[in-house]
């Protein structure tokens, strides 16, 4: 075992997922009505779709470019040239979208673990967002150095999951092989998925899921030790 990849949304993080999501687009659609004018609403449909198109297979192109290309097909807004609208959106309202989310029981301790025992980490979160939202999101775990990890955003990826090529390009990305990294995670189907690269995996959700070890994160104080024969 050489790597450790947490994913950060209910992992990492203790936060209400699909809550979240519901107050990031009523939030986000302010911005999208400064962007697309009496479109927003079109605007906002073909956000959708350009992030669903995120995770059809498109190697050798990262997931950004697959998002501004489906997003000006179906919009005519130019990602780029509109983004000044976007990064005011990311500095002044999305830090506001917080509510309480902190990091998870046993997360920091996991963390602390994990670099004690000099293991490279990353932040593999599903790499569907700009760099930007997901620092905010790593900022209210409040988690010292996750920001000096790999972190997965749509900028410098090229798979979401649950594509094991996802997997693979993290494991490449830290130097790795994927059979040397566990995978930690509280989705069944995202998360897990990283078994299809062949990486372990440590299941922290609910509900089934097929994984080669099931806990809290607490658990990894103990796990990793044994994982790394330390």
């Amino acid at each position: 075992m050489r790597a450790v990849l947490f994913d950060l949304d209910g992992t990492l993080l203790d936060i209400d997922t699909s809550e979240f999501v519901g107050r990031y687009f009523a939030a986000l659609r302010g911005t999208m009505s400064e962007v697309a004018g009496e479109a927003a609403d079109s605007a906002m449909t073909a956000l959708v779709d350009a992030t669903a198109a995120m995770s059809e297979p498109h190697p050798g192109r990262t997931n950004k470019d697959v998002f501004a290309e489906r997003f000006l097909a179906s919009t005519g807004i130019d990602l780029d040239e509109s983004w000044p609208a976007f990064e005011r959106f990311y500095r002044d309202e999305f830090p506001l979208l917080r509510a309480g989310a902190r990091a998870r029981d046993g997360a920091a301790e996991a963390v602390k673990t994990a670099r004690g025992l000099g293991l490279q980490l990353a932040v593999a979160t599903n790499p569907i967002f700009p760099r930007v939202a997901i620092d905010h999101r790593i900022a209210w775990t409040e988690i010292p150095g996750l920001n000096d990890v790999l972190v997965t955003s749509y900028e410098v990826m090229h798979a979401t999951k649950p594509q094991a090529a996802y997997y693979r390009e993290v494991a490449e990305m830290l130097g790795v092989l994927p059979e040397e990294c566990l995978m930690v995670g509280d989705d069944a189907g995202l998360d897990m998925s990283a078994a299809d690269a062949g990486m372990r995996t440590l299941f922290v959700g609910e509900g089934p899921a097929e994984a080669d070890w099931r806990g809290e994160m607490g658990d990894l104080t103990s796990l990793l030790p044994r994982l790394t024969g330390i």
